[in-house]
């Protein structure tokens, strides 16, 4: 194992190269997530040190010990209550004292985090006699950066404790900038490490306590989501919350699963929206724990998928990107000119990971975000917006044609430009990802299948807004590169001997011919012609791919396929979604809404085993095998584009393609019998609200203005 590989190295990895350590340990976890702020926590609530747990806030951990303690001794938990996501309840009781068989001490840790945290302890005798204890609060914090933390390295971080009469102020060895105030109710005892109080609570009664956690960066204290007394459901969090789901559309399904499902869905994505700091723009965060921050590519196929409930998150999205797009070539940071980011970091480390705290080691978010724009103004997005954003989506062209396209063939390739990058730059960015039937590695550089359909289809949609906006020189060429790239990916991609797209080009233009989800996605884009489509859904219907919760990454044919391995076997929600929303496109040929509808009920049968919430991924064992899923030790959930998955699937089984400045909606709906009648209510299409009623094939629209087209398949 290289260097900068060793987990036990203090020197910074390169962004996300190397997989997360379990979260989990021998203990559930529990996760409270509010935009750039999270908490990892055991069912106790307690932050054990050592563990992969904490309070991080601007990527790094401000808490890496918080134990409650009752006369020396942990607590025993009894339930969790998830009061939302970024507030939780963890109910619990005093050991039995001993000769006694029951406890009469029940404990109550209420926490809410935002820019800090907020915990109010409430101590109740049950009993009927006054009984005194000893509350202890174990307090520290290493300022660890996410990535030490995420790796499972020993942290070379620190802090200096001091108390100051009932504060405890915690300041970071390596930056003094960097600190943490505890403050707390009732006249805590403070020393450095706690904060203790000796308690006498009355039979019946109850005594609490109210703990803050305010963090300091870079010498300014974050102002927190939350006040003193305040109730939860009164707190930035929660009014942010409410705002949210107020202005998204409703969605109603009759089969209660599923509804529970696309409710869990909704709560997730308000709960990792960020507001950008300087201009309040909101994006969607990766995902808990591991990935609270922008990411290119997730951040915009989430705001793709959510288009149905909210189609402002794309624009805020598009112009966060905007505004960090490449400008120049540094090849530690990989950034070019044109090129969009990868991801964006903030923790103590960043500025000696990749020469910054910008990455730009992705291949797929720049034409991604040409094919968002583009989406979004189908949406309704508005126009001197999308004006103002072309000369970004044109650079990001421009980028494709000059460095994605490495060697002149029309492909778009990648290749890190140090060994400090990301080997393998598609989403699937595991080191073992892009393998040959037979085990053999592909060697760089490396041409992705359904990178080639992210670039047609966002050539062929930069034509289309090049039409629009009269522009007919650049229509022409947008168009031409989109059809010799359509062209060019039939003859090399297609492998008639097997059926299916190769996975990638090698570096030798060799085929790399494992069956792979990732060919789905040429469906997804329409660069398939139907012949290839047709052999392509027949594959994919196989038990090989076909797990009966979702797609394998990998089919079991292959090598390399492992279903507990990141990306050779596993299911991945979002892609599955994406491979979904391929078939029902193609629902015209034999078998493709058959195997749509089997892998969405496989889906929504895994969210209903993760409890309404489906993972990042989950492992790849059939259905046969193992029943309910099983889950991958250090999956994020929430995790956005898997919170995001069911909109995309109710997208497209509704086959709904609005184009707000052309005044039409497209419905072809394939509705799975499980679902009954599905509503969408006050849906926004530009300044036009309208009411979408689905069943099986037939649907009914209200409130469309009467100047619109509706080219609807299944309209009653």
């Amino acid at each position: 194992m290289s260097p900068s590989n060793d987990p036990g190295s203090a020197r910074p990895q390169a962004f996300n190269t190397t997989e997360p350590v379990p979260t989990q340990g021998t203990t559930e976890v529990v996760t409270l997530v509010e935009g750039a702020t999270f908490c990892l926590s055991d069912r106790n609530g307690d932050v054990t040190p050592g563990a992969a747990q904490g309070l991080f806030v601007r990527d790094a951990r401000v808490l890496s010990r918080w134990q409650l303690h009752l006369d020396g001794r942990r607590l025993q938990p009894l339930t969790v209550l998830g009061m939302d996501a970024f507030a939780g309840r963890f109910v619990l009781r005093r050991p039995p004292l001993p000769g006694k068989a029951d406890s009469t001490l029940l404990v109550i840790r209420e926490r809410l985090v935002g820019d800090g945290l907020r915990e109010t302890i409430t101590i109740e005798n049950l009993g009927r006699e006054a009984t005194s204890c000893s509350v202890t609060l174990l307090i520290d914090a290493d300022f660890a950066d996410l990535f030490a933390v995420k790796e499972g390295r020993a942290s070379t971080g620190g802090a200096d404790g001091a108390a100051n009469g009932s504060e405890l102020w915690l300041t970071a060895h390596s930056d003094i900038g960097r600190q943490l105030r505890i403050s707390a109710t009732a006249d805590p005892d403070a020393t450095p490490g706690a904060l203790s109080w000796e308690v006498v609570v009355g039979p019946r009664e109850r005594w609490s306590s109210e703990i803050v956690a305010e963090p300091v960066v870079a010498g300014r204290k974050l102002t927190p989501g939350f006040e003193r007394g305040e109730r939860i459901d009164s707190s930035a969090a929660a009014r942010k919350m409410r705002a949210w789901r107020q202005g998204s559309t409703p969605i109603e399904v009759d089969d209660p699963a599923s509804a529970a499902i696309l409710s869990q869905t909704e709560t997730d994505l308000g709960a990792l929206q960020i507001a950008d700091e300087r201009t309040g723009t909101p994006f969607v965060a990766a995902g808990a724990p591991w990935f609270m921050t922008l990411f290119g590519r997730d951040s915009l196929l989430t705001a793709w998928m959510s288009l149905p409930l909210d189609a402002n998150l794309a624009m805020g999205t598009l112009e966060i990107l905007a505004a960090t797009q490449g400008q120049r070539i540094n090849p530690c940071t990989e950034e070019e000119p044109g090129r969009i980011l990868h991801e964006l970091r903030l923790g103590p480390e960043s500025k000696h990971a990749l020469g910054g705290n910008h990455y730009y080691g992705s291949v797929d978010a720049t034409p991604l975000f040409v094919m968002l724009l583009v989406e979004a103004w189908r949406w309704g997005a508005d126009p001197e917006t999308v004006r103002r954003l072309l000369p970004a989506a044109d650079a990001a062209l421009e980028w494709m044609e000059q460095y994605g396209d490495r060697d002149g063939d029309g492909f778009i390739e990648y290749q890190r430009a140090t060994d400090q990058g990301l080997a393998n730059q598609g989403w699937k960015d595991s080191f073992d990802a892009i393998s040959f039937a037979d085990g053999s590695p592909g060697n760089t550089p490396i041409a992705l299948c359904e990178v080639q359909g992210y670039a047609y289809a966002a050539w062929t949609a930069r034509a289309e807004l090049a039409d629009a906006f009269e522009d007919p020189e650049t229509a022409r060429h947008c168009r031409a590169r989109a059809e010799q790239l359509r062209e060019a990916f039939a003859e090399r991609f297609w492998l008639p001997e097997h059926g299916w797209y190769a996975l990638a080009l090698d570096g030798a233009k060799r085929p790399v011919d494992s069956l792979t989800s990732n060919t789905a996605h040429a469906l997804w884009t329409g660069i398939a012609d139907d012949a290839h489509a047709e052999a392509l859904i027949a594959h994919l219907s196989t038990d090989d791919m076909d797990t009966g919760y979702g797609l394998r990454t990998m089919s079991k044919a292959m090598t390399s396929y492992n279903p507990m391995s990141y990306h050779n076997g596993s299911v991945w929600p979002h892609d599955t979604a994406i491979a979904t929303a391929g078939l029902l496109r193609y629902a015209h040929l034999p078998g493709a809404v058959k195997l749509a509808h089997r892998l969405i009920n496989g889906l929504l049968d895994a969210a209903t085993a993760f409890g309404d919430r489906l993972p990042e991924l989950f492992c790849g064992f059939g259905r046969n095998q193992f029943a309910p899923p099983l889950p991958y030790p250090s999956s994020c959930s929430p995790q956005a584009w898997a919170a995001a998955t069911p909109l995309l699937l109710v997208r497209s089984t509704l086959g709904l393609e609005p184009h707000v400045p052309g005044r039409s909606l497209r419905l072809a709906p394939h509705l799975p019998e499980r679902w009954g009648r599905l509503t969408l209510s006050e849906l926004r299409l530009g300044t036009a609200k309208v009411q979408i009623t689905a069943e099986g094939d037939q649907a009914d629209v209200r409130g469309l203005p009467s100047d619109w087209i509706l080219d609807d398949a299944g309209r009653d």
